[in-house]
């Protein structure tokens, strides 16, 4: 049986922490940065850690 695949959109949204942890990058961050405020913008620029239920499929669809 051939190896499957990992997700080529996964791979390019999510990071593994060395602890196994799951990084995403937030929202909001697209357009309309104008009308954001710095300190708005600066806490975007943080990614955000998932959930360990969500990261369980998410480590699932990188490492396939």
């Amino acid at each position: 049986m051939p190896k499957q695949k990992s997700h080529s959109g996964a791979k390019k949204r999510f990071k593994v922490t060395k602890s196994g942890k799951v990084i995403i990058n937030g929202t909001d961050r697209g357009h309309f940065m104008t009308e954001k405020s710095q300190a708005r913008k600066r806490k975007l620029r943080r990614g955000r850690v998932l959930a360990k239920t969500q990261a369980k499929n998410i480590k699932r669809m990188i490492n396939a």
